[in-house]
C-alpha cells in the first residue's frame, strides 16, 4: 500500500519515574497487522489498509470470486490469526478475522471485482443500462426501429473467455418482448432478461465537466450515425466543430482542450441531422500558489517559516517541521540564496534531513515543506495538518529541484510490506493531491483539515483514500547535482468532483514519517507552478 509523506518531528525529553518494581505490569501495545496478503487471480496486488484494518484484494474478472484462494497471508511477527491461511474462501462478502497478540484486532479482507458488460445492438441510442442486481440489460432505439427485426451486433454478460450464453443471441431478433438467456461460468447459471426499448432522444448531452481550459463532454447518439460535437463562446455566430471524438456504439466523448479561463461557452452535440439541446458552460478561474517561489521567510522567536511575520493564519500557506525540531536547537528547513537558473527570485528552500537529539536520546527528522502547518508536540511525536483551501482543477505541478541523496542510518519502520536496511539509498519525494478532506473527519482544521500524528500509522496519508479526487508524486531515486525541472501530472478518478483543498508535499526522505531515511539527504526546491492545460 502506497503511503509517501514526510514526517517533521518534534522532540521533547522524557521525565524519568522511579519507584517500585511490581508484578502486575500491564502488557505492552503492540498492534497486530497484515503485512502482506497474496492470492491467487488478483489483478494487482493487495491495498492494506492500516487505518481501516482492511485488505482489498482486486479480482481478475475471470476468478471464481467465491472460491479465492488466499495463498500467503504474513502478518506482524509473534501474532496469530482467528482465520488459518491459505484457504479458499468465498468474498461477495467481507471475510473478518481478530489478530491477536497482546490485543486483539479486528480485521477484514474484501475482495473488488469489475466484470465488463455490454449489449450491444444497431441504430442503438447511448449504451445499454446494465443492471447485475436484478440480471436486467436494457438498450434504447429510436421510435423508426423495428422491435420485430433489432439486429445484436455485441453481448458480453460474465467474465470474458469463460462464459457461455444459451440460446445464442446473434444477428436479428424479435424484441417484442423481453428475450431470457442463461449466462453460465464457474460452473454456475444465471438467467438474465434482454430488453430493447424505443425513445423518442436520439441525441443528448450526458456529460459538461468544464475546468479552466479543458471541457469533458460525453453524449449518447443513435450508433452508426455521424456523431460529434460543436461549441462556440457564448456571443459568438459561428460553431467550431470538436475534433479527436471517441465514439463507442452509441456513446460518445472527448476532452476539448484550449478554452479560456471564467468564460462562458455554448455546446451542442449531434447525431447525423439531429442536435441536442444547447447547453452553456463556464470555465474555472486558475487559481495560484502563495510564496510559489519560496521568497518570504521570517523568523518569529528562533522558528523560521515560510511566510511573513504579520501573515494571518489564511496567509500561511506553507510550513515545515521547524516547530518541532527547533526544540532541540535544529533547523530542517531553510532559505538559502541558490535559486534555480532564471529565477526572478534570490532564494530558494533547503530541506535537510538530519538526526535531532540531546544527550543521545532523539529521533530522525525529514527535511519537509508542505502545504499546511506544523500544529503541536507531544513527547517525541508531532501533530501535522496538511492542506489549503482549493477549488480548482489543474493538471500537474511544475517546479525545479536539486537533491542529494544519501545512504539510510536510521530506521524505526517502515510501510506494511516494504523491507529496508541501513546502508540503502534514500529516497525523497514531492507528490499533490487534491481532496474533499474535512476536519471533522480527519481531525485538522477547516484550513488544513488532514491531521498526521506521526505516533499512529493508521493516521498518515493513503493516496487511495475515499477522499482523494486526484494524485501525483515524483519520486527521487538519484541525486541530482544541478537544477532540474519536473512536472508531476495529476491522475483524477473524477471529472466532476470539486475540490476543496490543495496537498503538497516535499520531503528530503520518502519515508521520514516512519523515522525512516538518511540524515545525508538533501533537497533544494524552487519556484513552483500549477499547470492548467
Amino acid at each position: 500500500m502506497k503511503r509517501q509523506i514526510f514526517f517533521c518531528c518534534a522532540l521533547t525529553l522524557a521525565a524519568l519515574f522511579g519507584g517500585c518494581i511490581k508484578n502486575d505490569l500491564p502488557y505492552p501495545v503492540v498492534e497486530i497487522v497484515f503485512e502482506a496478503v497474496e492470492a491467487e487471480g488478483l489483478d494487482g496486488a493487495a491495498d492494506i489498509n492500516l487505518a481501516q484494518r482492511t485488505v482489498t484484494l482486486p479480482l481478475l474478472e475471470t476468478t471464481d470470486i467465491r472460491n479465492v484462494e488466499i495463498s500467503q497471508a504474513t502478518i506482524t511477527e509473534g501474532g496469530s490469526s482467528s482465520v488459518a491461511f491459505p484457504g479458499t474462501f468465498d468474498l461477495r462478502t467481507p471475510l473478518y478475522t481478530t489478530l491477536s497478540l497482546y490485543q486483539d484486532y479486528l480485521w477484514s479482507i474484501v475482495a473488488t471485482q469489475n466484470i465488463e458488460r455490454y449489449f450491444n445492438v444497431r441504430k442503438q441510442v447511448g449504451a445499454a443500462v446494465i443492471d447485475p442486481v436484478n440480471r436486467t440489460a436494457t438498450a434504447y432505439v429510436s421510435r423508426s426501429t423495428d422491435l420485430a427485426n433489432v439486429e445484436v451486433t455485441a453481448l458480453k454478460l460474465g467474465p470474458a473467455e469463460i462464459t457461455t450464453y444459451t440460446p445464442q443471441i446473434e444477428g436479428p431478433t424479435s424484441f417484442e418482448t423481453v428475450r431470457l438467456v442463461d449466462v453460465t461460468a464457474h460452473g454456475r447459471t444465471e438467467q438474465w432478461r434482454l430488453h430493447v426499448e424505443q425513445t423518442d432522444v436520439t441525441v443528448r448531452i450526458t456529460q459538461c465537466d468544464a475546468w479552466a481550459r479543458i471541457v469533458w463532454l460525453a453524449a449518447d447518439g443513435l450508433s452508426d450515425t455521424e456523431m460529434g460535437f460543436r461549441y462556440r463562446k457564448k456571443g459568438d455566430d459561428a460553431w467550431i466543430p470538436v475534433t479527436d471524438v471517441e465514439i463507442e456504439g452509441g456513446t460518445f466523448r472527448t476532452k476539448l482542450s484550449g478554452l479560456q479561463p471564467q468564460t462562458t461557452y455554448e455546446i451542442t452535440a449531434y447525431s447525423d441531422a439531429d442536435e441536442s439541446d444547447i447547453r452553456e458552460f463556464t470555465t474555472e478561474s486558475e487559481p495560484t500558489l502563495p510564496n510559489s517561489g519560496f521568497e518570504t521567510w521570517s523568523t518569529i522567536g528562533d522558528i523560521l517559516y515560510p511566510y511573513a511575520a504579520d501573515a494571518t493564519p489564511s496567509e500561511q500557506y506553507w510550513g515545515t517541521g521547524n516547530p518541532g525540531s527547533m526544540t532541540l536547537n535544529k533547523l530542517v528547513t531553510t532559505n538559502v540564496k541558490e535559486p534555480r537558473p532564471g529565477s526572478e527570485g534570490q532564494y530558494s528552500a533547503q530541506l535537510e534531513s538530519q538526526y535531532v537529539s540531546v544527550l543521545g536520546v532523539g529521533k530522525f527528522a525529514a527535511g519537509n515543506l508542505f502545504t499546511g502547518r506544523y500544529a503541536r508536540t507531544q513527547g517525541t511525536e508531532g501533530y501535522v495538518d496538511f492542506g489549503q483551501p482549493f477549488t480548482g482543477h489543474p493538471v500537474a505541478l511544475r517546479g525545479w529541484v536539486k537533491y542529494n541523496r544519501g545512504k539510510i542510518d536510521h530506521i524505526k519502520g517502515v510501510p506494511a510490506g516494504l523491507t529496508l536496511s541501513k546502508g540503502d539509498p534514500d529516497q525523497g519525494v514531492i507528490y499533490i493531491a487534491l481532496g474533499t478532506w474535512t476536519a471533522a473527519e480527519y481531525g485538522g482544521t477547516d484550513q488544513s483539515p488532514v491531521e498526521i500524528y506521526t505516533g499512529d500509522v493508521k493516521t498518515f496519508f493513503n493516496p487511495q483514500g475515499k477522499d482523494v479526487i486526484a494524485y501525483g508524486e515524483l519520486v527521487l531515486e538519484n541525486s541530482i547535482d544541478e537544477w532540474q525541472e519536473f512536472t508531476i501530472r495529476l491522475d483524477y478518478n473524477s471529472t466532476s468532483i470539486q475540490p476543496t483543498h490543495l496537498m503538497i508535499v516535499c520531503s528530503a526522505s520518502r519515508y521520514g514519517d516512519y523515522f525512516t531515511g538518511s540524515s545525508d539527504s538533501e533537497m533544494w526546491v524552487d519556484d513552483f507552478e500549477l499547470i492548467y492545460e
